[in-house]
């Protein structure tokens, strides 16, 4: 059957294999197992139940909040030829009646609906005349009592389903879960332990970054003005943030729609849309926005403030990128942010103990914006993701070109300050302290007369509540109470304070500007034709194609129909539809610059699963990692890095992926057989698997790379 599937995958979504755990989902569906994803935005979690819906026989449910995805999905659907519809309240009722009628006929493969759906007992009454394929929760955090996004319609699906008597088998899938969503759901939809899908969190495609001490609209009209071709969001926290932003940028001539509750239905409608269909590149908007959007060239999310949570914000910045290609996330951030999450959290109608889960969500968010760790490994952990993961190398933490500087004296003082105030107090206080500071409260509590009294007084009574907010955040003091938050000393403090740990900062951040790898002139003649395209069709522009599809082809120069073909994201149907007018495009650029040539080399011999050759004698076009590894049969890493322009990092990704996919290694270029078994004897005595603690075992010789090259010659990566 899976063979099938990729059959399926190939015809109508233009990709030759699946990508890391789409395989082993379907294969659970196909079987009848109910089954839970848990794939990271843009990690093609639709493709999950879209291809064993085509496969199956009968119908397929698939149920979402998401209103406008809804519609968004089924354009897309039904642009490739499959018969899908959506049955929600944005259509009146003899439309939901007419629909309700053709499901019945089993003229649709896949129907989007609302949780609300369930409770119409028409509806229910339909579903039990016709043969269900599958039933799948989109979004299945919002089942959740524990999730940040619970909606409690979610949750009454289960009873009513049960109205039905036999079930098809369910899927559920999500893109930001802890371990308490996870166990919930499992139990709710009755799902087998080993059949749990997780690929991970990481987005290896998008680039975090925290900016402090910023002026906030100067930083994003900097920003933009370097990228104003590109779509991007901004996130507010307030409507009337909201409206002040908005008006800055368009007084600064951009392209801009804004989003929030206080608009009226049609004008948050008719800002999507232009949002959506590129007439309007940038969208200022509070969290109301965006769940339900599918746009897939999203180039960049800016946050202006702190959001409430790690789950609302990596679920609202993983909206950049989700066609895979390289994009930005920026959090803005200033410490009176805080306080407005509190504020909210205290006017919401939440009962005590939720107020105080929602305090302590806070203070993790918090701790994000002061921890010096890799941005990506940082959110990594919360989720509790076990996948050997390095840092990520391109986050504002990761790029931090400053020198590391030994502030181990300075954590003392203030591990031994929290100490002698009896762990009772928050930074403010504890740094009012160590400054030296002569306030009421201070004097009012006798503190004067501590002996780290002043201890700091050389440095700002700020600076000093920084260093104390970094020794939170990477774990060197606890923060209990997080309403009224007071500092605890953890064993890693008590490390510091008895010489056992050193405590290193970084200072000075600077971000590297990429260099792009395609014909730029082309990838925008290219956008235009799919944006008058779009227009004629009355379709989002991703739809026809992404931006990555688009970049290979400024990459790749197809000029015929099977070179076009194998561009990722061209599919026989589309090829179709839209094949001609790209290829004419790309021709017409060609003709139009004589000197100009694919980017990258044309492509070595390899097994036929690899690749489709259409004649012997023409050259086919290749992708970047097997440049790469045709280079290292001659050549070193370094020498391939520098020649290609790139980063050693990527070289050795691409020769990683090249072993994924079958290819072979020389292994003794990486490691010796002593390193190899020093390696996994090291790896199986640890709790926790993680790159980092299997480093810091092993002797200071063995790289980072040989770890990694171990750990994929032996399947454990």
């Amino acid at each position: 059957m899976l063979k099938d599937a990729k059959k399926i995958l190939n015809q109508y979504f233009g990709y030759s294999s699946f990508r890391h755990g789409q395989s082993q989902i379907i294969e659970l569906l196909l079987a009848g197992n109910n089954s839970l994803g848990i794939m990271p935005t843009g990690g093609g979690k639709s493709i999950c139940y879209q291809v064993p819906a085509l496969l199956l026989n009968g119908t397929a449910i698939i149920i979402s909040p998401l209103i406008s995805l809804m519609k968004d999905q089924v354009d897309s659907l039904t642009s490739l030829g499959i018969s899908a519809t959506y049955i929600n309240s944005s259509i009146n009722h003899t439309e939901q009646r007419e629909r309700l009628q053709r499901l019945r006929n089993g003229d649709y493969q896949l129907v989007y609906v609302a949780p609300e759906r369930f409770e119409s007992t028409e509806f229910i009454s339909s579903l039990r005349t016709i043969t269900l394929s599958l039933i799948a929760f989109d979004e299945a955090h919002c089942i959740s009592q524990w999730g940040h996004d619970f909606r409690p319609s979610y949750r009454q699906i289960i009873p009513n389903l049960q109205q039905l008597g036999q079930l098809p088998p369910l899927i559920a899938l999500t893109a930001t879960a802890t371990d308490k969503v996870v166990q919930d759901i499992q139990q709710l939809l009755d799902i087998q332990p080993t059949h749990i899908v997780s690929t991970g969190f990481a987005r290896d495609n998008l680039a975090f970054n925290i900016v402090k001490g910023s002026r906030k609209d100067d930083f994003i009209l900097d920003y933009i003005k370097e990228r104003y071709k590109e779509a991007g969001i901004i996130y507010t926290p307030t409507r009337k943030t909201t409206d002040a932003l908005y008006e800055v940028l368009q007084k600064a001539g951009y392209k801009v729609a804004r989003y929030h509750a206080g608009l009226t239905e049609t004008e948050r409608q008719e800002a999507q849309t232009a949002f959506i269909q590129d007439e309007s590149l940038i969208m200022v908007a509070t969290n109301a926005f965006g769940m339900g959007i599918d746009k897939s060239n999203v180039r960049y999310v800016i946050h202006y403030a702190l959001p409430m949570n790690i789950e609302a914000y990596y679920q609202e910045a993983g909206r950049a990128g989700r066609d895979g290609e390289p994009s930005d996330c920026y959090l803005l951030f200033s410490p009176q942010d805080i306080q407005l999450q509190k504020f909210l959290i205290e006017q919401s109608m939440m009962d005590e103990e939720k107020k105080q889960q929602e305090y302590e969500k806070l203070q993790s968010m918090v701790n994000y914006c002061h921890t010096h760790q890799c941005l990506q490994t940082y959110i990594l952990d919360y989720f509790g993701d076990q996948t050997n993961y390095e840092d990520c190398g391109k986050c504002s933490n990761c790029l931090n070109s400053g020198e590391q500087v030994d502030m181990t004296k300075e954590a003392q003082m203030i591990l031994s300050c929290v100490k002698r105030m009896d762990e009772r107090f928050g930074a403010t206080l504890t740094a009012k302290v160590l400054k030296g500071s002569k306030s009421a409260k201070v004097l009012e509590l006798n503190f004067q007369r501590l002996s780290t009294y002043g201890l700091l007084s050389s440095y700002k009574e700020k600076e000093i509540t920084h260093l104390i907010n970094y020794l939170a955040a990477d774990g060197f003091l606890a923060i209990h109470d997080a309403k009224f938050p007071k500092l605890k000393l953890t064993k890693l403090a008590y490390d510091v304070l008895t010489g056992q740990k050193q405590v290193w900062m970084q200072i000075a951040s600077k971000k590297t500007n990429e260099q792009t790898d395609y014909h730029e002139g082309l990838f925008e003649s290219l956008r235009n034709l799919r944006k008058i395209l779009a227009d004629e069709r009355k379709l989002p522009p991703y739809v026809i194609f992404s931006d990555a599809t688009l970049k290979e082809m400024s990459r790749l120069l197809p000029t015929d129909k099977a070179k076009l073909l194998q561009i990722k994201g061209v599919a026989e149907k589309k090829y179709e539809q839209y094949g001609e007018d790209f290829l004419e495009a790309i021709e017409q650029f060609i003709n139009e610059n004589e000197q100009i040539e694919p980017i990258l080399a044309p492509t070595i011999n390899l097994p036929n699963d690899h690749i489709v050759k259409h004649d012997e004698t023409e050259a086919h076009d290749k992708p970047s990692y097997l440049i790469t590894y045709e280079a290292f049969q001659q050549q070193s890493i370094q020498e391939i890095a520098q020649e290609r322009n790139l980063t050693e990092m990527t070289i050795e990704s691409h020769l990683f992926k090249a072993v994924k996919e079958g290819l072979e290694l020389e292994w003794t270029k990486f490691f010796s057989s002593d390193d190899e078994k020093l390696i996994l004897h090291t790896y199986q005595s640890l709790e926790e698997k993680k790159l980092k603690q299997l480093k810091e075992k092993l002797p200071e010789g063995i790289s980072y790379t040989a770890i990694k090259a171990v750990l994929i010659k032996n399947d454990l990566m």
